[in-house]
């Protein structure tokens, strides 16, 4: 038999609560603009030429379109084990001092004219969210990090879980 915790007593922090996961896709209508004018593309070289010219454009560049549109949305933002991890780059959330939930007017004043030069940017333009994490770290002379992400909220309340957990 589970026992619940009461409605007053606080529930028990737990690592789940401070992971987040998200993959920075492109939109299905991205997909299909991507493939539809690289099928043009194609049509435009073979311009009914016979021989090889015929075939190779459309061997090449629809598959090579595809596999770049994949690279474009393979990005993962995840919060896990501590730490902040954007595609390649991590960082150790006890250098967090604040999370700030962005819709697409702030990220565009945070990246605007006025931007810091040394910030470290993910920015995807199909996604309208994002996240500035504020640092406080001697060794390090970068800023705050721009995160794209779908969920900012969530990512803000999951990154600071995780440094308050650490």
């Amino acid at each position: 038999m589970s026992v619940s915790p009461s409605p007053s007593s606080p529930a028990p922090r737990t690592a789940a609560a401070a992971e987040h996961s998200e993959r920075l896709s492109l939109p299905w209508w991205l997909w299909v603009a991507g493939l539809a004018l690289s099928g043009l593309l194609a049509a435009e070289v073979w311009m009914g030429a016979p021989g090889v010219r015929a075939w190779l454009p459309f061997v090449v560049l629809p598959p090579a379109t595809a596999v770049a549109l994949w690279w474009l949305g393979r990005v993962r933002v995840a919060v896990r084990d501590g730490e902040l991890f954007v595609d390649d780059a991590h960082l150790p959330v006890r250098y967090v001092t604040d999370v700030v939930p962005l819709d697409a007017a702030g990220r565009r004043e945070v990246l605007g004219v006025g931007a810091d030069p040394l910030a470290f940017v993910v920015q995807r333009p199909w996604i309208g969210g994002a996240v500035q994490v504020v640092l406080d770290d001697p060794a390090d002379p970068t800023p705050f990090w721009v995160v794209s992400t779908r969920h900012p909220v969530e990512l803000a309340r999951a990154v600071m879980a995780a440094r308050d957990a650490a």
